[in-house]
């Protein structure tokens, strides 16, 4: 008799039978229950958010077993170590199997949490691997206890540290900041965006814009709310590859509100004229035009396209070489904007390996509810707290953040 896993796979399963595999509620083995709801999580679509909450809740001794058996499917470790997925308690019994390729872990130690990197520092494997511990020198999360531990362990492995192995770890160790401070410095990169970054997202995404191709900017939220938000980035001359003169594609309603939300803004800000000229830019402008702009405009211009109706265009912001990662942190908590922006968000490594960032996220009630359920993991045990009594979010989201706390705070009481 075949194994459910393998009729799941060929599509002989019902309607109800996936149905209840998403739910957990299948009568097979735990090992081959943990397998049918990854790969529901993984390859399908109608079951994927449903296997990936169980998933999130699977009971512990049935996952650490999964986790810590050499035979386990690879598909299986692989989607339980993956930074979007895995559940710290798991960690420990995952960097002991050696079914677990290094490759894996050198991208975990890259993107691990700070919690996750105190463990990762006490696993015998992890501090023999140069590689690993060279990943995770350059995890922006480090503290600089962290950094310093890396450092001696890296000297042990290799006792001559090179000049620049030490120039890499001396800005951990001045500049780390906690987890809940902004991830960077709020200041715009001196980057020069070449042509061909913005002709390679305009063919990429051809069919799209053109299907949006007569729409003009309207912004989420509405055009009257920017009047209310105030800039702090300075004016910046205007770059040379942009146009100069752009014939209006705005409609007579959408020029008024931008001529009411200036008039305004002089009197509730104070670099009214500089944020009335980038409104009146924006307006004027096609979504090619917008496009551009958004990949090469100030950090002025990024600000008021990121809510964008158009999602290419709003998503081009995010495709921008010059948007800093302080200026993500800001886009990840606003609720006037696409979803497919805070979806997008989490599609760049970047940016989601920022903990303000994830955060921002995943108490954002405009995310995503499979987005927030595969960060919250992620969390501190303050931030799960915060999130299970938020009731802005989903009661999913507000289930799971208690659920996870739960266990944490087990898990602490037993160490």
């Amino acid at each position: 008799m075949p194994r459910m896993i393998d009729v799941i796979r060929s599509s002989g399963a019902s309607s109800n039978v996936m149905q209840t595999a998403a739910r957990g509620a299948l009568h097979v083995p735990p090992q081959e229950m943990i397998e049918i709801l990854v790969y529901l999580a993984t390859q399908t679509k109608i079951f994927a958010e449903r296997a990936r909450l169980t998933l999130a809740g699977w009971d512990e001794a049935s996952s650490l077993a999964a986790a810590s058996d050499p035979r386990t499917p690879k598909e299986v470790l692989a989607y339980m170590v993956a930074p979007g997925n895995l559940r710290p308690t798991l960690l420990p019994a995952l960097l002991g199997n050696p079914a677990v390729p290094e490759e894996w872990l050198v991208e975990l130690a890259a993107a691990a949490s700070r919690y996750m990197i105190e463990t990762l520092l006490k696993s015998e494997r992890i501090n023999k691997s140069q590689k690993i511990l060279n990943s995770l020198s350059s995890n922006a999360h480090t503290n600089p206890t962290q950094s310093a531990a890396v450092a001696a362990k890296l000297s042990a492995l290799a006792p001559v540290v090179t000049k620049a192995s030490e120039v890499a770890a001396a800005p951990k160790q001045t500049n780390a900041v906690e987890q809940s401070a902004p991830s960077a410095v709020d200041t715009e990169p001196a980057v020069e965006v070449p042509d061909e970054h913005v002709a390679a997202y305009l063919a990429e995404h051809a069919a799209e814009i053109a299907a949006d191709a007569n729409k003009p900017f309207q912004p989420i939220g509405g055009i009257e709310e920017i009047a209310y938000v105030s800039s702090d980035a300075p004016e910046e001359p205007q770059d040379e590859a942009q146009p100069q003169t752009v014939a209006s594609s705005a409609s007579p309603g959408a020029a008024a509100a931008v001529k009411k939300a200036v008039v305004k803004k002089k009197v509730f800000l104070s670099a009214e004229e500089e944020r009335g000229s980038a409104l009146q830019k924006i307006a004027k402008l096609d979504i090619k035009g917008r496009i551009q702009l958004a990949m090469k405009g100030t950090k002025e211009e990024r600000s008021l396209l990121i809510r964008d109706g158009t999602k290419m265009v709003a998503l081009a912001v995010l495709e921008s070489p010059k948007v800093t990662d302080s200026e993500v942190e800001k886009f990840a908590n606003q609720k006037n904007v696409l979803e497919a922006v805070l979806r997008g968000i989490t599609m760049k490594r970047r940016f989601i390996k920022q903990y303000a960032i994830l955060r921002n996220l995943t108490f954002n009630p405009r995310t995503p509810i499979d987005v927030s359920l595969g960060l919250i993991k992620h969390l501190l045990t303050a931030d799960l707290r915060n999130l299970s009594g938020n009731k802005e979010v989903s009661d999913t989201v507000r289930k799971l953040a208690t659920r996870m706390f739960r266990q944490k705070l087990e898990t602490s009481g037993k160490d």
